[in-house]
């Protein structure tokens, strides 16, 4: 399978919004990452449901949301009616993830969850096979432009293994301090898609690196 692309639409001009849309259009992106957070779960306020629409108007691409925020059940309907084509939830604040995950599933949409760095993917083992993407966490959620962690690696790796064992179809996606120096690395390591922000949106070409992400080969 090739290397899926996802800008994360946090980190673009929000004043020109349609404008950085209609470029991740014209680009060899495969989805928009769109990064929900209320505040609570994360020390961060983004955007909620009438921005995703607004996005989701001008989209051409799958968007990709990324629900970093508590009871996530609550407002689940609401992001799949404003264009969510993939809802991910976070473990840690998924008392009942299976229901969860059943429940996006539903509705029609891809289902996801994301794991903070310090969560173990031990505890995906039991529902792994019901999960269209793990977004796995390489940097603390809450804020664009943090350093990588590094432990991310081996985790990417012993997911793959995960996945593999329980003959799932699970996509790996890493998001947080994603650019051009560790992303042969992390697809090396078994990732599938790449969440990147300020890697592409502080670019003077971010057309071009979108396609230099896109484009990379592990040895």
């Amino acid at each position: 399978m090739s290397l899926l692309i996802a800008p994360s639409i946090l980190a673009a001009d929000f004043a020109n919004l349609q404008t950085e849309v209609e470029m991740l259009n014209s680009s060899s992106a495969d989805y928009i990452h769109v990064d929900i957070m209320d505040g609570v779960f994360v020390p961060n306020i983004s955007f909620g449901i009438p921005v995703t629409q607004a996005i989701k108007k001008h989209a051409e691409k799958p968007l990709d949301v990324h629900l970093m925020i508590v009871e996530p059940d609550r407002y689940l309907e609401a992001f799949r009616d404003a264009g969510a084509d993939i809802i991910s939830v976070h473990y840690e604040a998924c008392p009942h993830l299976h229901r969860s995950l059943q429940a996006i599933k539903a509705l029609g949409a891809k289902a996801g969850v994301a794991i903070n760095p310090h969560t173990s993917i031990d505890l995906l083992k039991d529902v792994i096979q019901d999960i269209d993407l793990v977004c796995m966490m390489s940097v603390n959620p809450g804020f664009g432009g943090q350093k990588f962690i590094e432990n991310t690696y081996d985790k990417i790796a012993r997911l793959k293994d995960l996945i593999l064992s329980k003959g799932a179809s699970t996509k790996i996606e890493i998001d947080g301090g994603v650019n051009i120096q560790n992303a042969p690395k992390l697809i090396e390591a078994g990732a599938d898609v790449l969440v990147a922000g300020s890697f592409v949106f502080n670019s003077p070409q971010p057309i071009e690196t979108i396609k230099e992400l896109k484009s990379i080969k592990t040895r």
